[in-house]
């Protein structure tokens, strides 16, 4: 019986796969062409999966010789001498299982080459076209390729690669049809990563030494996220062996709605509605398995904490993207959002804005800086909650006065850039202890603009939705009811709420919480 797989590699036989017969394709062209190319993704975006896809999608023309630096050990990577034997190791094993020659498979292995020098001589006779055949189209895959714990040898091979290419170009080397190096970080910053880890200290001339040791690659513009169709193609393999009914077309589009398609987190929705939520294959459902999720520990939140806290500069610069709502033009050649994306955390918007990857990833770190700021009200917000909640159900109107009066207490007289920069935060912190245990929120945030956080806050059987505002004028606020009543429309809800942070001198603002109607709906408006 197959199942939903979330850790390490997945096969068609065992695993429900999305369909990535297309990205393959690809990929596999760029192969065809003789590229050399990196695969860069974040952690658990399918790379070891995809490798063994195309592995098989090659092996009828090429022999595959697909190694893993993971796990390979220190000793390794001490020296040319240890770095060579390890390799030819790894290849004459990947070699084994493929259906090559046994000459070629003997071949591989030569305990006699101890530079890289020789290892160049090596890889040139094994891939020079003779009595082989098909044999000496030979493609390297190496997954895991930024597990190396000395970048000095590392950066040597690729030097050594980077020149057999050149030398083949100019028709005067034989040597790997195709090399493929697939890993989190890029080879172009792997440095970075080393010398985080402290690991690496450059000198100036090695920097200069070192400064490009890939440049040979081909740009890998392959989009790895899932689509709703590609979503839906394991959605139809689960409903052929299960027969449940479920709206396909549907369930796919809310799923990637919440992950966009980020395939660790496509897999681990199905997962928890197959094995944890009794198959409810709904749109609540998927939604009751994405507040699973954003409750968990794994590896992936793991990962995207860690790198959070390892690097005050991205720390901050999420911060502002999230609460103050910064316009960020996406640019890779801006080292925090090249970072970011890196990391999994970002991409590019609509209008070419830098936005979070993914809704649970934004409610994520939504989560991680409330966390930091969680004492400041946890103690008030309880004494309130005998308040706000009553027989089971939750007063959003009089949580928003209360929060009012508790901000114009402490708060009040803080300047614009406090405002701009802390409000979001204060409310998020005031309401997550009223909620907690009986309710949820999650932030639509990045799918309106950027000035604006649409919360929407379940709690029993009742949905809220909140948006929070910054005061930029009366003909700004009077365009907020209409954006809210728009937003409101879609959600099906009669009733919004609206908080509004006026950042102007006393005298020049007036707080005030009234019911406003409009467009037959009513808009509860509190301006603080």
């Amino acid at each position: 019986m197959r199942r939903f797989n979330v850790t390490g590699l997945c096969v068609p036989e065992d695993d429900y796969m999305v369909d990535i017969s297309g990205k393959i394709e690809q990929i596999k062209r760029l192969v065809d062409d003789r590229s050399y190319f990196t695969f860069n993704r974040a952690r658990q975006y399918g790379k070891t999966t995809t490798l063994a896809c195309l592995e098989r999608a090659l092996q009828d023309e090429y022999t595959v010789a697909s190694i893993s630096f993971e796990g390979l050990g220190i000793n390794a990577f001490e020296s040319e001498a240890g770095f060579c034997k390890a390799f030819l190791k790894l290849i004459s094993e990947a070699i084994e299982l493929t259906d090559a020659s046994d000459d070629c498979k003997e071949s591989w292995a030569d305990g006699n080459v101890t530079t890289f020098m020789e290892l160049g001589r090596h890889i040139t006779k094994m891939c020079k076209p003779g009595e082989q055949g098909r044999d000496h189209k030979v493609v390297l895959m190496i997954d895991e390729v930024d597990k190396t714990s000395n970048n000095r040898v590392f950066l040597h091979f690729l030097g050594m690669l980077r020149n057999k290419f050149l030398l083949r170009k100019n028709r005067k080397d034989h040597t790997f049809h195709s090399v493929i190096l697939a890993g989190v970080h890029d080879i172009k910053n792997i440095k970075l990563k080393m010398t985080g880890e402290g690991a690496y200290t450059p000198t100036a001339v090695e920097d200069k030494m070192y400064n490009s040791p890939w440049n040979i690659a081909v740009a890998f513009d392959v989009d790895m996220s899932f689509s709703p169709a590609e979503i839906a193609t394991m959605l139809n393999e689960y409903e052929s062996d299960h027969s449940t009914g479920m709206d396909i077309p549907a369930i796919a589009a809310e799923i990637h709605s919440f992950t966009s398609g980020y395939p660790f987190l496509v897999s681990r929705i199905c997962q928890c509605i197959d094995q944890e939520l009794d198959r409810n294959w709904t749109l609540r459902g998927v939604q009751d398995a994405v507040d699973i999720i954003l409750d968990e520990h794994n590896t992936l939140f793991d990962d995207l904490i860690k790198n959070m806290e390892n690097d005050k500069p991205l720390h901050d610069f999420i911060q502002d993207l999230l609460f103050v709502g910064r316009d960020m033009k996406f640019n890779l050649d801006n080292q925090m959002v090249s970072l970011g994306h890196m990391y999994g955390f970002l991409k590019k918007g609509e209008r070419s804005k830098t936005i979070i990857a993914n809704r649970i990833f934004e409610n994520r770190l939504y989560e991680y800086f409330l966390s930091k700021n969680y004492t400041t009200t946890r103690e008030i917000a309880m004494v309130l909650q005998q308040d706000v909640v009553q027989d089971g159900q939750f007063d959003m109107s009089l949580c928003l006065r209360k929060f009012a009066d508790h901000y114009a207490e402490i708060w009040s007289e803080r300047d614009e850039k406090f405002i701009e920069r802390e409000g979001r935060l204060l409310f998020l912190s005031y309401l997550k202890p009223l909620i907690n245990g009986q309710g949820f929120y999650h932030i639509e945030s990045q799918y309106t603009d950027m000035r604006r956080m649409d919360i929407i806050v379940d709690f029993g059987r009742e949905q809220f939705i909140v948006e929070l505002k910054l005061w930029r004028g009366e003909v700004a606020h009077e365009k907020a009811y209409e954006q809210l009543l728009g937003y409101m429309e879609r959600k099906g809800a009669n009733e919004g709420y609206m908080l509004t942070f006026d950042f102007r001198k006393e005298a020049n603002k007036q707080p005030y919480s009234k019911w406003v109607e409009q467009g037959g709906k009513r808009i509860f408006d509190v301006v603080v």
